[in-house]
């Protein structure tokens, strides 16, 4: 769930959770917790555990890095062993007491995982193939496609033998998007629209546009060259240009601390940009080259360990 609007409209089912499972600590008294990501409810219940005399171990840190660092001391407060999935947000915490340790990223086994098994037939309507990735929100989609659906039909009078997907997570994804197609009157001739098959669409696309999220990660691990958009209301993209305090908003980008794939957010994402940019990665370019010499860099730095065998490993040992 995104939004304080729709924390508050779960806030008894959350108040309850919380109880529940301090009622069954309390009854049970384990030695540890192992916390899984979501802030919001579960530092909160650190420090609750951590009153009670139990040991917290917390997997996949907030996001410190982007905003909000003032949490950092609070973290270290109520958190035993904290194990991140980013190599560089061990460094956030060096200056507390708190015992952070790489585990490497679960994705990087997953998309592993899915490359090695067969292909899943997507329907293409030609050889030369690019993927749309508009995002799983209806925010997002109302915003984004439109600007994409016009760069594709820029892409096809550069490249007439093109065709594009869109991948959605859901049916009521899939839905919004369709929607969305049917209004718009720039779009690329040769168009489908598929509920699931995102990575699949990925791995056989030429390259991809993807809306800013764990899916440019998904994408530059599976090896297909993307552009990276990002388009949200006015008042928002300025409140978050005051809160957010990194240089990149892709998590390619950021993992490499450099700029590996082109970020077109707010006004830069325009039809014309978003296409000369995608223009750029489809044929043997340098600016293609670049791009995937810089996938390898991501993924050696993300590892090839299993994430779960870390964890394993260093609940087992404590």
């Amino acid at each position: 769930m995104m939004g304080i609007v729709e924390v508050l409209k779960h806030y008894r089912f959350f108040k309850r959770v919380f109880n529940q499972v301090l009622a069954e600590v309390d009854k049970c008294k384990p030695d540890a917790a192992l916390l899984v990501d979501y802030p919001g409810f579960n530092l909160r219940l650190a420090a609750a555990l951590k009153k009670r005399g139990v040991k917290v171990y917390y997997y996949i840190s907030p996001k410190v890095w982007a905003w909000n660092k003032k949490r950092i001391p609070k973290m270290a407060k109520v958190i035993d062993r904290l194990m991140v999935v980013f190599p560089f947000e061990v460094d956030l915490f060096k200056d507390t007491d708190l015992q952070v340790d790489f585990v490497g990223n679960p994705l990087v086994e997953q998309i592993d995982e899915f490359l090695a098994s067969d292909p899943t037939p997507v329907p293409w309507q030609s050889e030369r193939r690019i993927a749309l990735l508009p995002g799983s929100r209806k925010q997002e989609i109302e915003r984004i496609l439109p600007t994409m659906l016009e760069a594709a039909k820029k892409l096809e009078a550069l490249f007439p033998d093109l065709s594009f997907m869109i991948a959605t997570p859901n049916e009521q994804i899939q839905g919004i998007v369709k929607g969305r197609v049917f209004q718009c009157r720039d779009k690329p001739s040769r168009l489908n629209v598929v509920c699931g098959h995102a990575r699949e669409s990925m791995r056989q696309a030429e390259a991809a546009i993807v809306t800013s999220g764990t899916a440019t990660l998904e994408t530059a691990l599976i090896g297909t060259p993307h552009i990276l958009v990002y388009k949200t209301s006015a008042p928002t993209y300025w409140f978050a240009r005051s809160v957010v305090k990194i240089s990149h908003l892709g998590l390619v980008n950021i993992v490499a601390g450099r700029t590996v794939c082109p970020e077109l957010i707010q006004h830069d994402a325009t039809p014309e940009t978003l296409a000369s940019e995608t223009a750029k990665l489809m044929a043997a370019t340098p600016e293609r080259q670049a791009m995937l010499d810089g996938y390898d860099e991501v993924r050696q730095l993300l590892g090839t360990e299993s994430t779960a065998k870390n964890v394993a490993r260093i609940l087992c040992d404590a």
